[in-house]
């Protein structure tokens, strides 16, 4: 597997074994970045990775609870391998429950870490291939197979009109759509709603975009585009 661009995040608490790691991992290729709390990985993009190390015996945060909001707050689907101490049954299912993707306990071999990392990554790429699913654009992460958007790493609510709308902007990048081929697209031909009704779900769609919402172009006597 090619590892050039790969970008793996250690969070651990135990400096010592963030050098190792960080220099192993340099090796076989991956880029690292180290932080020694869950409170630091925080203030990080930590979407852009690729894969977490994430150790579970940190204060005040733990890595239990750096994960759980990861999933379930910020919508963050890295993946991560827990690091511990902790190797009992229970810890153990506790992490993959959280959606660990593996859990080693320490101490542990290099040689197999960076075998479970070269693991995680493939299933990973091995499943995106399959499921070519996130149209991205700075910012912006919009899931077609889970229906939702990201921004910034929170998700957006959207009504499902207002999230087909936005898929078809985003999707066509060079194209125009005039109000008639919107309401084709999103409403289908036999539903019978008013012109109206796009312009509605569009002023819509441009608040809940934030500072994005700028981007949502109507030009005059055509229709609406989002401006890459």
């Amino acid at each position: 597997m090619d590892t050039r661009n790969k970008r793996i995040l250690i969070v651990d608490d135990e400096e010592d074994l963030c050098e190792i790691l960080q220099y192993n991992l340099g090796n076989e290729g991956y880029h690292t970045e180290v932080v020694h709390s869950a409170e630091e990985a925080l203030k990080l993009p930590v979407a852009g990775f690729d894969l977490i190390l994430l150790d579970v015996m940190m204060g005040p945060m733990s890595g239990f609870r750096f994960a759980d909001k990861l999933r379930k707050e910020m919508a963050v689907n890295v993946p991560i391998i827990f690091l511990t101490a902790r190797d009992t049954e229970n810890d153990i299912l506790t992490g993959f429950s959280l959606g660990a993707d593996d859990y080693m306990a320490k101490p542990f071999s290099i040689n197999e870490l960076t075998a479970r990392v070269k693991a995680v990554l493939k299933r990973v790429k091995s499943d995106r291939t399959k499921q070519t699913s996130t149209i991205k654009y700075g910012d912006i992460e919009l899931d077609t197979v889970r229906k939702r958007l990201i921004i910034n790493n929170e998700k957006v609510e959207l009504t499902k009109k207002e999230f087909e709308i936005l898929k078809l902007l985003l999707e066509n990048q060079t194209r125009v759509f005039s109000r008639e081929e919107v309401l084709s697209s999103v409403w289908g031909k036999d539903i019978i709603v008013t012109e109206r009704t796009v312009d509605v779900n569009i002023t819509r769609l441009r608040t809940k975009l934030g500072s994005y919402g700028q981007n949502l172009k109507n030009k005059t006597g055509y229709g609406y585009y989002f401006e890459f």
